[in-house]
């Protein structure tokens, strides 16, 4: 069933590219209204409909646009969302970028389970991966395969001694969200951050809400909350982009070295290929897939490499 939240959350914390406090209100909102933002700093307090059709950057962080007006960094939130099966929110920002609290998603986690949830008397669409969808740019790629269950594997492999290779698959559920996700946190490298910041980008980044790496190590002085919490938080970031979608996926997510564009490039490959997913729309259909799903063949992470 769709969800909602049972109250409204009010939260602020520093904007990660102005430095600047950001309020943030998060509100119930009806059946199949999905994600929408609200910029109530701008006149007429204009509306941004949280899709993948939406994304208009993805420099950094994934950006919205529509009729002009933009909201930048959504994935943490729209991850914590889809990590805890929430389907209709409408959330009010006094900037353009959502708050980057922790640098995870944890916060927005932890919020959301003070105040609760509550299911709303309707079905939930979802969409069933019926064939393999791919797209690659250089040596990166990202591809939906059939699976009885929605499942993320992912690979990284950075030239740098703190990160190196790391790979991680997840099958999908709430307490997998919570427990092995949500609180790892973005991580950039102190060069970067001291180009951007001389640029006037990133002015809220710091050891705070970021990991940092020099040339050889973690500088953040407690390190990692995981060994292999870079991957994670790749994943983290793909749950919030695959959340654009606007419906749970039944399906197996493979990436390599993918992100947010690569992940926005995919959702709109996969909705252009019709014959390659089917639409779950009430609970009789349901019930049929789950009798399907059982002739559905398994997957794993060398079977995508191959593929």
């Amino acid at each position: 069933m769709q969800r909602t939240l049972k109250k409204e959350i009010i939260c602020s914390s520093i904007g990660l590219h102005t430095g600047r406090k950001v309020n943030m209100k998060i509100l119930p909102a009806p059946v199949d209204t999905g994600v929408v933002f609200v910029r109530t700093d701008l006149p007429g307090s204009p509306t941004i409909t949280a899709d993948y059709t939406k994304v208009c950057d993805t420099t950094l962080a994934t950006s919205l646009g529509e009729n002009g007006v933009t909201v930048s960094t959504v994935e943490h939130i729209l991850s914590a969302f889809g990590g805890m099966g929430l389907d209709n929110a409408i959330i009010e920002l006094d900037s353009f970028e959502v708050p980057i609290m922790d640098g995870s998603s944890r916060p927005f986690v932890e919020l959301l389970k003070q105040v609760g949830t509550r299911t709303q008397g309707k079905c939930r669409k979802m969409l069933v991966i019926k064939k393999p969808v791919s797209v690659k740019e250089g040596d990166a790629t990202a591809m939906f395969l059939p699976a009885n269950e929605f499942k993320i594997s992912y690979e990284i492999d950075f030239s740098h001694d703190a990160i190196g290779r790391q790979i991680y698959s997840v099958s999908f559920c709430d307490a997998n969200y919570e427990n092995d996700i949500c609180q790892a946190r973005t991580f950039g490298f102190l060069k970067e951050v001291e180009y951007l910041q001389a640029k006037g980008l990133g002015l809220g980044g710091s050891l705070d809400n970021v990991i940092i790496l020099d040339d050889t190590r973690v500088v953040n002085k407690e390190g990692l909350r995981m060994p292999d919490e870079f991957v994670r938080h790749k994943i983290l970031d793909a749950i919030g982009d695959l959340f654009l979608l606007g419906m749970p996926i039944i399906g197996h997510f493979v990436a390599y070295k993918s992100g947010h564009r690569l992940n926005n490039l995919l959702l709109r490959e996969l909705m252009q290929n019709e014959q390659s997913w089917d639409l779950l729309l009430d609970d009789h259909q349901r019930r049929d897939h789950r009798f399907e799903a059982l002739k559905i063949p398994s997957f794993s992470i060398l079977d995508a490499a191959q593929a």
